[in-house]
């Protein structure tokens, strides 16, 4: 029997998933073609839900894949791997992306804040992870750079009210000086 030489490779995370307490997806980015349609990564988040919405372990292996999760009120928060994937690695991954979103929400991580912010949780994966390379697995950071770039909106894609919170902003300080 002869050793398999795996070359290290930057590409550590396949997937990162958060599914609701029925295992419903809410939000799903693949990075490989592990799952290439729809329909099997419909099939294989359910798979995922069903083997571990029950237990209180944070690691499983399935389908030849690590999975590393953690489970928030009515949140269930997935990181994929390769089954020879360092778990440690994805349980980083993990933990930024949890607590990066427990302070953009304000620790209520739960399923109707989350929606309301799904712009914030877009902009945080793609801090944390990029193409499957892990990029940051600090949440001070991640949370900092999505303030960044949530204050780089448009004026045209800005509500009223941010537009009039701004002026006032202003005015306020253009009387202080």
């Amino acid at each position: 029997m002869e050793a398999v030489i795996l070359e290290p490779s930057l590409y550590t995370v396949k997937a990162i998933l958060i599914l609701d307490n029925d295992g419903d997806r809410l939000f799903a980015k693949y990075y490989d073609d592990t799952y290439p349609s729809v329909k099997e990564q419909k099939a294989f988040e359910k798979n995922i839900f069903n083997k571990t919405h029950r237990t209180d372990s944070e690691i499983a292996l399935l389908e030849g894949l690590t999975v590393v999760y953690k489970s928030s009120i009515d949140l269930y928060f997935y990181v994929i791997g390769s089954s020879y994937e360092n778990e440690l690695m994805l349980m980083a991954v993990l933990n930024c992306l949890f607590d990066s979103l427990s302070q953009m929400l304000r620790k209520n991580v739960e399923k109707r804040a989350l929606l309301e912010n799904m712009e914030g949780l877009f902009l945080a994966v793609d801090e944390i992870v990029d193409g499957g390379v892990i990029l940051e697995s600090d949440p001070q950071q991640v949370v900092h750079r999505v303030a960044l770039r949530g204050e780089d909106v448009p004026l045209t894609e800005q509500t009223v009210s941010q537009v009039l919170q701004s002026a006032k902003e202003q005015i306020k300080w253009s009387l202080l000086r």
